[in-house]
């Protein structure tokens, strides 16, 4: 294994670890700041050096990577948006002057994923630390174009893809969400801040009839230093409950979660799972 170090600033869910792992993979040593409450059960184990930190005190973030001796760092996770909305977080995590000073600097107005990125990678440039494209050790986990299991898309269902997609482009474009339900030239469901899987739900519960489609990508000029949008043999489960016959996905825009475990559960439940070459 290398002596380099990387640094890995995690959220919620199986990407920081699946991170983890292409990284060692690769030969390099881990260091990895978790936001408290947040990382998953079997990240720690994933990484050789772990601590948990506040999500509003950047200040520890860079003490400890640069403690490590990591120059740049990956930042992947889901913080839940309900978490960022709560009128009491900053009661119950108290901010440090990084977090407070980029708040009143460059947050204050403009809220939005992007700009809340572009604020964050600043900063921790400034403190010693580059964020990198969160893709550079997993890149073999991303949807290609075409066919990605053994079921093909009926013809409705490629029907509903070559209807949906545009407005699926225009919608993640807009920043308002990465994924949409179709079903028969309807459009059932748009994530929003429910996320994908409260999306799903909704979706089953609209359409009882079987066979609607799940369309899923992310804006045309999405910075890869943040999260790109995953989906997973969980996800795949939910879909089979809500009665979702066919997937589309995002080439090289769409992380799956293990991919051969994925296109395994999609043929298992009968699922269709395609790439648009986008």
């Amino acid at each position: 294994m290398s002596d380099t170090v990387l640094g890995l600033i995690a959220g919620e869910g199986q990407l920081p670890l699946l991170v983890a792992r292409g990284m060692r993979h690769c030969g390099f040593r881990v260091t990895c700041v978790a936001f408290r409450g947040h990382a998953h059960p079997e990240l720690e184990a994933c990484c050789d050096h772990f601590t948990q930190v506040s999500l509003y005190r950047m200040g520890s973030w860079l003490k400890h990577l640069r403690r490590s001796g990591a120059t740049e760092a990956v930042m992947v996770g889901r913080v839940a948006k309900t978490r960022m909305h709560d009128p009491w977080r900053l009661v119950r995590d108290v901010p440090d002057w990084r977090a407070l000073r980029l708040w009143y600097r460059r947050l204050r107005h403009d809220k939005r994923d992007r700009a809340v990125l572009a604020a964050i990678a600043d900063e921790l440039q400034r403190g010693g630390i580059s964020l990198i494209d969160s893709t550079t050790h997993i890149s073999e986990h991303l949807a290609q174009a075409g066919q990605l299991g053994a079921i093909t898309p009926t013809n409705a269902q490629r029907s509903d893809i070559d209807f949906g997609w545009p407005l699926l482009q225009s919608s993640a474009n807009m920043g308002v969400g990465q994924a949409m339900a179709v079903r028969e030239g309807d459009v059932l469901a748009v994530e929003a801040v429910e996320g994908t899987a409260a999306m799903i739900e909704r979706a089953g519960t609209l359409c009882p009839r079987r066979g609607w489609t799940l369309l899923k990508t992310a804006s045309h000029d999405h910075d890869t230093r943040a999260d790109v949008p995953t989906i997973g043999v969980e996800t795949i489960k939910q879909l089979a409950t809500a009665g979702a016959g066919a997937i589309a996905l995002g080439a090289g825009r769409v992380i799956l979660l293990d991919r051969e475990a994925v296109v395994q559960a999609c043929d298992q439940a009968g699922i269709a799972i395609y790439g648009m070459d986008t």
